[in-house]
């Protein structure tokens, strides 16, 4: 029999009518046997979601406030949809628990997982499938960080034993019983785990769009969608700032060779994307997607026979090491290197890392470039066609948009130039237009 697992966004479940969208799609298809819910998210642009209530709660009382008003609109929330998908289930008794528990000094943590807890056991009850705290089999350890190998065995010993099951996203515990949770987006993870852990033939992610597209929509109108890509894609395209999944979602079923489905709950007719671990033996498209960030710093070092000077390299990035400082790119010539730095990062640190470099590193000049954006052109099929530079290139070109930086990676898979940030939206959209 087929294995299945199916995540569903916090847009899918946000209501009772989503609700029945979801029973729908799950049984469509016999195979999805374990599902993974995240907490109710926004029904309408001014609504607000349940995780962010939830944290709203903990903070009143770390501050003593009463969470009574907030914690209303939490207990309104659940109730509506239990009494509107007619379920026999008395969710008041596990609201009252959720609600105790904050009050009597409940971490951060366990606060923010009580949204998926119980939409977990609500969306059991509907199913009628068997509900699996997260707790149990999600583990971490001391330092927050995940238990992978105890997780997996827990998972296996656990479902192995059960034909059909909900599992809340999002956290876990510690050996302790702590409840720890992922950072956000989190319900990706836990999915991942589960797919993996009954070595499952598909995992599901179900969301509120058609799949990834091509580039960010509000630069480019109607972006097309992203048919199929492999894991090494979306990687580089979600590094660079494509909103796409979580990014520690993707390990689990990478290493077990899962394909991932990212699919449309309002539209479940559609293909959506599929993510694979290889396209070998596929025609693949020039270029899978486009993606950018802005607001970099570029720190330019030149020096006189810096190919030749042992250690040059290693001294520059100790510096940046000291003042706990990570940097996005490197592209190095024979006489020049250039540090690619997020302002974030780099914040009021500036001149005591120039003053650095020039005393330890004597540099012929140092110049710095603000204000600089980023943009991803990334394609598995760039390795097969000739002229794809050129393309990109003289895409910006006509655009009289100025590149400051290249770089290209020896994968042959992306294009990377950093432009003014002034440039950054016109310059997506050229390079876009080029290859559509």
């Amino acid at each position: 029999m087929n294995k299945v697992v199916t995540k569903f966004g916090g847009s899918s479940l946000a209501d009772a009518s989503q609700f029945k969208k979801v029973k729908e799609v799950i049984l469509a298809d016999d195979a999805r046997r374990y599902v993974i819910p995240s907490a109710p998210g926004k029904r309408h642009g001014k609504d607000t979601k349940i995780t962010d209530l939830l944290y709203l709660c903990h903070m009143h009382v770390e501050t003593g406030i009463s969470l009574e008003d907030v914690f209303k609109h939490i207990e309104e929330r659940y109730t509506g949809i239990v009494n509107d998908l007619g379920l026999d289930l008395d969710i008041s008794t596990y609201l009252d628990v959720v609600k105790k528990d904050i009050e009597d000094g409940a971490s951060k943590d366990y606060a923010a997982s009580r949204g998926e807890y119980l939409n977990g056991i609500i969306l059991a009850n509907y199913l009628g499938y068997d509900f699996v705290d997260a707790k149990e089999v999600i583990l971490f350890h001391e330092d927050g960080t995940l238990n992978s190998e105890e997780t997996n065995k827990r998972l296996k010993d656990k479902l192995c034993k059960i034909e059909r099951a909900v599992i809340p996203g999002f956290y876990g515990a510690d050996e302790q019983g702590e409840i720890i949770t992922f950072s956000r987006g989190g319900s990706d993870v836990t999915g991942s785990l589960v797919a993996a852990s009954i070595n499952a033939d598909l995992y599901e992610n179900w969301t509120d769009v058609s799949g990834f597209l091509m580039a960010d929509p509000r630069i480019v109108e109607n972006p097309k969608t992203i048919g199929k890509i492999t894991y090494k894609e979306l990687r580089e395209l979600s590094y660079m700032g494509a909103s796409v999944l979580h990014e520690e979602a993707i390990f689990p079923v990478k290493e077990a060779g899962i394909p991932i489905n990212i699919k449309n709950t309002n539209s479940p007719e559609d293909k959506g994307t599929i993510i694979v671990q290889d396209t070998e033996n596929e025609k693949c498209k020039t270029i899978t997607g486009i993606a950018g960030k802005k607001n970099f710093t570029v720190i330019s070092i030149e020096k006189a026979m810096m190919n030749n000077e042992l250690g040059f390299c290693r001294k520059v990035l100790s510096i940046l090491e000291m003042n706990n400082i990570s940097f996005e790119n490197m592209p190095a010539g024979i006489d020049t290197v250039c540090l690619v730095i997020a302002d974030s990062e780099l914040n009021k640190k500036k001149d005591i890392v120039i003053e650095e470099i020039r005393r330890s590193c004597d540099p012929d000049s140092i110049v710095v470039h603000p204000n600089m954006a980023m943009i991803a052109t990334v394609g598995k099929g760039m390795a097969k066609n000739k002229g794809v530079a050129a393309k990109v290139f003289g895409a910006l070109a006509k655009a009289n948009i100025n590149i400051r930086m290249i770089d290209q990676g020896s994968s042959e898979m992306n294009i990377l130039v950093g432009i003014e940030n002034e440039d950054f939206e016109r310059a997506i959209k050229s390079i876009y237009s080029a290859f559509n």
